[in-house]
């Protein structure tokens, strides 16, 4: 071995020795953290759920007409909506406020416009049925019913999400004492829970077309309401350590 190659090895060697002993402690470091990761953690889920009677009904009148211009037409579809909404704040336990607003040309064959079309709205909101109703008929002679939809009020939903939060809770513990004794503990603690809430969005329950509405606009009978359901819904989810 020559002088030359001696001091290359040495060079090698000695770049060598700290890499080692770098990855030596991080490797025994990896082993004894495995070594002493917790034991008899266990992922736990519970839900519950129930249907709650949805109390607030939703109600949007509309009115449709067509003009030769679109200043006579927006006079004539703001004189409606006011009206209506005259007649409404008489009503008690009814809310009633504007809606949507549109107007839109109608062209001929040529693409040219011959005449405007428009549309306004009144939502009637209310937890009284009855109310909203009979309201929903005297002003049929004004504007028709065009959607009746029905919802959960902020605070029945938070009544019932009070009340599941519980069941759901004490579902969770139950599993989480039982799988405990499974396992052969005698005991646990939580570590760490998560408890979330959901509900069904409400959906219409009656849809009327202008034609089909214009048909009865000359009735002032009570609408006929009946509420359905909405499910709410509690999930608890987290885990336990066994001991």
């Amino acid at each position: 071995m020559n002088r030359k190659t001696a001091v290359t090895l040495a060079a090698a060697f000695a770049a060598a020795v700290p890499l080692a002993m770098t990855l030596a402690p991080r490797a025994a470091f990896a082993q004894s953290d495995a070594r002493y990761q917790p034991a008899g953690v266990l992922s736990l889920s519970a839900q519950a759920s129930a249907e709650v009677p949805q109390d607030v009904v939703t109600i949007t009148l509309f009115y449709e007409q067509e003009a030769s211009d679109p200043s006579s037409l927006t006079a004539t579809l703001n004189q409606r909506a006011d009206s209506a909404l005259q007649r409404a704040k008489g009503v008690a336990g009814v809310t009633a406020r504007s809606g949507q607003f549109s107007i839109f040309p109608s062209t001929d064959r040529d693409g040219r416009i011959s005449a405007w079309r428009g549309r306004t709205e009144v939502v009637l909101e209310s937890h009284d049925f009855a109310a909203a109703s009979k309201l929903a008929g005297d002003l049929a002679s004004v504007m028709q019913v065009g959607n009746v939809q029905f919802s959960l009020s902020p605070e029945a939903q938070r009544a019932a999400e009070q009340k599941l939060s519980g069941q759901a809770i004490a579902s969770f513990r139950d599993q989480a004492l039982s799988a405990t004794r499974a396992f052969g503990y005698s005991s646990y603690t939580i570590r760490d829970v998560n408890v979330g809430h959901s509900g069904v969005m409400p959906r219409p329950v009656m849809m009327m077309s202008a034609r089909a509405a214009s048909a009865d606009a000359k009735m002032s009978a009570p609408v006929p309401l009946e509420g359905g359901t909405s499910t709410v819904t509690v999930n608890v989810s987290g885990s336990v350590q066994m001991k």
